[in-house]
């Protein structure tokens, strides 16, 4: 793979500024956040007045725990637009997520929030070794949701040629990526996994393709998964993170130098990690809930938005800003089978380990008896269909989850083909316990 880590003098210079300066930065920041919120958003002064907290009792970075939580169900309490922070008028943009568990979360962003956006996707895909010039394949999905269009407005915001494809008709994104040739793509990895089997459904080789950069989130994904993508294709793949709530994608980012966990962009976004069960926070480097306060947003301030993402913050190392480590899975995703924690994530990482089978699989929850119970719908390899092969993986597969995750499964290995495709993020889980 090339090396294409940016020039030091092409970075922000707050990327390696002191971590004092920092702090500073942050502290200012947060002290108009809270006040904001405080002044221009019901909710917000009505929870502070009754935690019996002031913005003006912010004094140190650390008096913000004193304050109280936001969560998803308030945004949804106070739908849609009664947590905008501005006139609905000096809203420029309105994104929602689809609403399917019940009303949608809006969101909405000035033309400076928009402009914030924009630079943090940019200094993301910078990070990620994209340059100014560089065809830029854009197959998150474009509307509502965030993704697709915090890519392109990043993208296109960092002087890149932007090609905004959006999600599926796999043929044609192979088609686009062998005729523009572009050096980055954008897309979750679950996706990423489908643009691979058509490559190789067309007879082509993945390796050489013109990507030199897979940019990949809006959704958990594993060491593992980015070990395969970079061999199948010869190219680099880096996660970032977001999520519509703090503002889209951009919040965080790796660096294609180190790939040692996504520097925050601490000048914009505030990180906390507590106790999920507590509410309280841990130090540094422990894992437990991650919470972000956003320090710049001017139309949908969050203050401690718990974000359900299970993680741990660690120190700089590519830049000064402090890491969060992949996501390891989100604490309402945590599937408890028998008194044991399983996430999807640790499931995938067992797949990968065990030949003979693809990386499509989905994980079926179910009542055996009284019991709850757990069956993984996985693909057989191309030429490793045949029965005894199957029964062979699927062994192995049984032996990797007890063995690693501690807990006995069904293992249901298929013929290739027969898991359903994602065409944006993965379902990953399917419910079909009974419930009473």
């Amino acid at each position: 793979m090339k090396d294409l880590t940016p020039k030091t003098s092409d970075l922000d210079p707050i990327e390696i500024a002191s971590i004092d300066e920092i702090r500073s930065l942050q502290l200012d920041r947060l002290k108009w956040s809270v006040r904001h919120a405080y002044d221009n958003v019901p909710m917000y002064r009505e929870r502070f007045d009754a935690a019996g907290v002031h913005p003006d009792d912010l004094k140190q970075l650390s008096d913000l725990a004193r304050f109280p939580f936001t969560y998803k169900t308030d945004l949804r309490d106070n739908y849609p637009f009664g947590l905008f922070a501005v006139p609905r008028e000096r809203i420029v943009r309105i994104h929602a997520s689809s609403g399917t568990t019940g009303k949608p979360t809006v969101v909405g962003y000035t033309q400076g929030d928009i402009d914030v956006w924009a630079d943090m996707v940019a200094r993301s895909m910078r990070a990620s070794g994209t340059r100014p010039g560089d065809i830029v394949h854009v197959a998150y999905g474009y509307g509502l949701f965030t993704g697709g269009l915090g890519a392109h407005y990043g993208s296109e915001r960092l002087g890149c040629s932007t090609v905004p494809v959006s999600g599926g008709m796999t043929e044609r994104q192979v088609t686009l990526i062998e005729d523009f040739k572009p050096s980055t793509i954008m897309v979750t990895p679950s996706y990423m996994l489908n643009i691979l089997e058509q490559f190789h459904k067309h007879g082509l080789d993945p390796r050489e393709s013109s990507l030199e950069v897979g940019i990949f989130g809006a959704e958990p994904w594993t060491n593992a998964m980015r070990a395969e993508v970079e061999a199948a294709f010869d190219m680099h793949a880096v996660d970032i993170y977001g999520l519509s709530e703090i503002m889209g994608p951009g919040v965080a980012n790796e660096c294609v130098e180190t790939k040692d966990g996504l520097h925050i962009w601490e000048d914009h976004f505030f990180p906390e990690i507590i106790d999920p069960q507590t509410g309280e926070p841990v130090e540094d480097g422990e894992m437990g809930e991650l919470v972000f306060t956003t320090l710049t947003k001017e139309g949908l301030p969050m203050i401690r938005y718990r974000t359900r993402d299970l993680t741990r913050l660690l120190p700089g190392s590519a830049r000064s800003m402090r890491r969060m480590e992949k996501i390891t899975g989100r604490s309402d995703d945590m599937i408890i089978l028998r008194g044991v924690n399983v996430f999807p994530t640790q499931i995938e990482e067992q797949v990968l380990a065990t030949g003979g089978l693809t990386n499509h699989f989905q994980i079926e929850l179910y009542r055996a008896g009284r019991m709850d119970a757990l069956r993984v719908h996985v693909e057989a390899a191309e030429g490793s269909a045949d029965e005894a092969s199957k029964t062979a993986a699927a062994r192995m597969l049984h032996k990797h989850i007890k063995d690693v995750v501690g807990i006995s499964t069904e293992i249901d290995v298929r013929d290739p083909g027969e898991i359903e495709r994602s065409q944006g993020k993965a379902k990953r889980v399917i419910d079909n316990r009974e419930r009473g």
